[in-house]
């Protein structure tokens, strides 16, 4: 049996145990302390955003972003419908109501045209928009932040998955209130798991910061006077995520090398469909995404599994789970019919053209 290829397998810089014995030299282990004020300013330094918070997960940030914007029970919180769950959870933990936009062709990503009309329409203002930079690939985040503006709602960058992803050579996570990163086991960098939440807002940064220890007022005592949340990164990971910052263009790179190369072996087939990429921006290609016209996923997914390959369909869409059947959805079909014939390829970047070569093959075979 041939190594498995993951579909975003982790790939260390090199540098991570040094740190790693440094962070243990210093016997910081529990969070706060000098790698974690390093990431910090890694991701200020690479995104240009003026503040950041170093978390235990991207799903926390948002949860955050959420709490410090004063979102609460029976809020409206408009959110991108093609998806992870870890999207939207965060309007859940604070009783608040997701309403699910869908996307459009042009990008796969929330559409402005369908967001603009159900702001138009809507007899109740929502507080906030939750749109999601899906698979790595910027949305039309320029469009959707001056809807935002125009009708005085807060903007929530989900770039969980788009690191390094730019519109009009701005980062993906710096146009709205608050931006979003993830450093999960799978993303293009990673720190087994964590997140990031950055923002223009020192105020509201720092409150954040707040609540992510435990809300504990500045006695010598333990005092509060509002609950808050064990939600910070501890020195450990911080330190992996410092160095792997230090190889997040050649990551970028690599990945856009990846599809580059799936659409040199498949670009002849005519049912295939490649995820597109908005004029003026530079994806981060964290998964290549694909649809097909007539042939069944689960076949191409069965037969790359027998060669030891792993790979994954496209999010269902949230306003088709049960757990959101009774909410409120703003839809047009197309998300539902990307999630029908799309697929995720294995990108991982570690892997080699003769890799993809072999894993097209299997695909124009099926």
């Amino acid at each position: 049996m041939n190594d498995r290829i993951f579909l975003s397998a982790p790939h260390m810089s090199g540098k991570e145990l040094e740190y790693i014995q440094k962070v243990f030299e210093s016997n910081y282990i529990a969070p706060l302390g000098e790698y974690v004020d390093k990431f910090e300013a890694s991701i200020k330094s690479y995104t240009g955003t003026s503040n950041a918070l170093a978390l235990n997960s991207a799903t926390s940030a948002l949860h955050l972003a959420l709490r410090v914007l004063g979102i609460g029970k029976g809020d409206d919180v408009l959110a991108s419908s093609f998806t992870f769950i870890g999207s939207v959870s965060a309007v859940l933990y604070q009783c608040a109501n997701p309403i699910f936009i869908d996307s459009d062709e042009e990008s796969w990503n929330m559409s402005p045209k369908l967001l603009n009309k159900y702001l138009l329409e809507c007899k109740k203002k929502p507080k906030a928009l939750i749109v999601t930079h899906l698979y790595g690939m910027s949305a039309d985040i320029e469009k959707i932040a001056d809807i935002c503006k125009c009708h005085g709602i807060y903007l929530i960058e989900d770039a969980a998955e788009s690191l390094g992803a730019t519109y009009h050579k701005k980062q993906t996570g710096t146009f709205g209130d608050f931006g979003v990163y993830s450093f999960n086991g799978n993303k293009i960098l990673t720190t087994s798991g964590g997140g990031m939440l950055v923002g223009e807002n020192r105020e509201m940064i720092e409150k954040a910061r707040f609540y992510s220890t435990q809300a504990k007022e500045p006695f010598i005592h333990y005092e509060h006077k509002e609950y808050g949340y064990n939600y910070r990164m501890s020195n450990v990971l911080a330190a992996i995520g410092v160095a792997q910052m230090e190889v997040i263009e050649q990551r970028v790179a690599k990945k856009r090398e990846i599809f580059g190369w799936y659409r040199e072996f498949l670009d002849d087939v005519e049912e295939i469909t490649f995820m597109p990429e908005l004029k003026n921006s530079r994806g981060n290609r964290w998964l290549t995404a694909l649809t097909f016209e007539k042939t069944d996923i689960l076949k191409i997914m069965n037969a790359l599994e027998a060669i030891n390959v792993e790979s994954r369909p496209l999010w269902k869409p949230m306003h088709l789970q049960e757990l959101f059947k009774d909410s409120t959805a703003y839809v047009d079909g197309t998300s539902e019919m990307l999630f029908s014939k799309g697929l995720c390829l294995a990108s991982s970047t570690t892997m080699t053209k003769e890799d993809v070569y072999k894993i097209s093959k299997v695909i124009k075979s099926v």
